[in-house]
């Protein structure tokens, strides 16, 4: 286990870029452990330093809810079969290889629960992209492709009590009743956490912030 400072990950992040690549980084974790503030909080330090660096989350890759529906699949959103694998890695694979052109990347609006097309730009200047979500280091189809996409993955953790409140916490925002929350938590990001801890082992580093 490490913990690390934003300062000592950023230099880590800065490694990863040489001349004539663009990087690609990963933060894998369970959900609620706050994947999408260190990205964040890494990409606007690394811009503060001159290194053009853009935030490209997994989550706007989520299924729309009515193709949750048409699956039968809206009672386990966030569970692994509810993203679209593949168009994460297509875009992945853009990120890298295209360089001479503005590349457009879905992100997730959490107060529609829906994701949005082309809503984050990736342009030809930047030399590193942050993306997270939870499946990163995933074994099944297409995830270990996704993998071999990506310079480094690292782990982010959390303790469980933290993260099982944190989670509760946001569903409770977004409109859910506590217990609605709770019982959530407990059948449905429950055991998406536990497949996603189970892969710990296999990041490059495991964060504590």
């Amino acid at each position: 286990m490490q913990t690390s400072t934003i300062d000592e990950l950023v230099g880590r992040a800065a490694g990863l870029v040489t001349p004539g690549h663009r990087a690609v980084l990963g933060l894998c974790g369970a959900p609620g452990v706050g994947k999408s503030s260190l990205a964040v909080a890494v990409v606007k330090k690394m811009r503060a330093t001159g290194v053009e660096a853009v935030h490209v989350p997994m989550d706007g890759f989520h299924l729309a809810d009515v193709a949750l529906v048409e699956r039968g699949l809206l009672d386990r959103k966030g569970a692994i079969e509810t993203f679209d694998g593949h168009g994460y890695l297509a875009l992945l694979r853009r990120i890298r290889d295209d360089r001479d052109h503005d590349v457009l990347a879905p992100t997730f609006e959490r107060e529609l629960e829906e994701p949005i097309a082309a809503a984050i730009t990736v342009p030809p200047a930047a030399t590193i992209v942050v993306t997270e979500g939870n499946y990163l280091l995933d074994e099944t189809e297409p995830w270990p492709e996704a993998r071999a996409v990506m310079d480094a993955v690292w782990f982010v953790d959390l303790d469980d009590d933290r993260r099982r409140s944190r989670l509760v916490g946001r569903h409770v925002k977004h409109g859910k009743t506590k217990a609605e929350a709770q019982a959530w938590v407990d059948t449905v990001d429950e055991p998406n956490a536990q497949r996603v801890i189970a892969r710990r082992g296999q990041a490059d580093l495991v964060v504590r912030v």
